[in-house]
């Protein structure tokens, strides 16, 4: 098996090129506080950063620019990455997803099944697009999302006051829709934070209050990359940005929620007579395969095969010896909350 360097950093971040309030050079100072490796900066229909020099590396972490899409009705937001130039935002969502691919980027259907019940002011943006075969990754676990459709008018005030305790796991139909896409293809499920450091106004604007600073956000939902040992802080940015979309696009991915513990170190492993992988990779079934997974703590461990749960227990190294083909993954849960979300392994069937 190849081996591999971890990066760990958050992506769907906003600035003040949109509707954030940090500067893109202030946010990756704060990321690097918190020990971040990389940003991706998601500003709302815009690539301005890029024109004015800011996609680069700040001291050891790297801030890439990509883009958030949207349609004319503000649903299908979509997180775009790998463009010179912005696409045509007056295009239906299909239409955008193509032409993002065929423009050499890739894109990343953001916040999916978005849903709001108590917030008319802030209404839901989901995916409808579906139809779509071009996108090429999913946020499965979106921070803000899910503490904003959490809110109801007897918990704002405690929401407000423990932003990341409120986080608790994924949204169910959405690992469902990876779960189902990712048989026929590969497609990355990412973690978003989709972070703003909104300014919330009080005592008659007397006073501002900033909701979510990006300090908070960055030890929520983060998404660790798994990349070639010649990766390192300071290389080429067109170097290190292309080892980074080819992590991403290869699904040598995990999400974890930093709130429940620190997850570098995951290890989720297949192996059979001849050959070992990882993260993204295939191998075939014969009568010694297994599963493996090694874990920085004791937690529960849910393995999933084609999105169903077969197999559950709890322990820090784990192996689980497997008979049939599938797309498998696993779920990691600490004191009944979610931590870490793997991307899929798929073992197939003897030819």
């Amino acid at each position: 098996m190849q081996e591999f360097i971890e990066l760990v950093g958050c992506i769907h971040i906003h600035s003040t090129y949109s509707d954030g309030t940090g500067t893109v050079p202030e946010i990756a100072c704060i990321a690097r506080e918190v020990g971040l490796n990389f940003i991706m900066m998601t500003d709302h229909n815009n690539l301005r950063a890029v024109a004015n020099g800011e996609e680069k590396w700040y001291g050891t972490v790297l801030a890439i620019i990509g883009y958030e899409i949207n349609d004319i009705d503000d649903t299908n937001h979509y997180l775009a990455f790998g463009l010179s130039e912005e696409v045509d935002r007056n295009l239906p969502a299909p239409e955008y997803v193509r032409q993002v691919k065929k423009n050499g980027g890739f894109g990343i259907i953001a916040h999916p099944d978005e849903k709001r019940n108590h917030l008319v002011e802030h209404p839901p943006y989901p995916w409808t697009a579906w139809e779509s075969n071009d996108y090429q990754g999913i946020e499965i676990w979106n921070q803000m999302s899910e503490w904003m459709e959490g809110l109801t008018p007897w918990n704002k005030v405690w929401r407000f006051v423990n932003p990341r305790r409120s986080i608790v796991a994924p949204n169910g139909l959405t690992l469902k829709r990876w779960d189902d896409v990712s048989q026929s293809r590969k497609v990355v499920g990412i973690g978003g934070i989709d972070a703003h450091a909104h300014q919330h106004k009080m005592l008659g604007g007397l006073l501002k209050v900033t909701v979510f600073h990006y300090k908070v956000q960055f030890q929520t939902v983060r998404t660790h990359l798994l990349l070639p040992k010649t990766f390192q802080p300071g290389i080429a940015v067109s170097s290190a940005k292309q080892m980074i979309y080819d992590a991403l696009l290869n699904c040598r991915v995990f999400v974890s929620n930093y709130f429940n513990g620190e997850a570098r170190g995951f290890f989720f492993g297949a192996k059979n007579k001849n050959e070992q992988v990882t993260l993204g990779d295939e191998l075939k079934l014969d009568q010694s395969t297994s599963l493996r997974v090694n874990l920085p703590a004791f937690a529960e461990v849910r393995w999933i095969r084609n999105g169903e749960v077969v197999r559950q227990e709890s322990g820090q190294e784990l192996q689980f010896s497997i008979s049939q083909p599938g797309l498998y993954r696993v779920e990691i849960f600490r004191k009944k909350r979610a931590w870490i979300y793997s991307n899929h392994i798929r073992i197939v069937g003897a030819s």
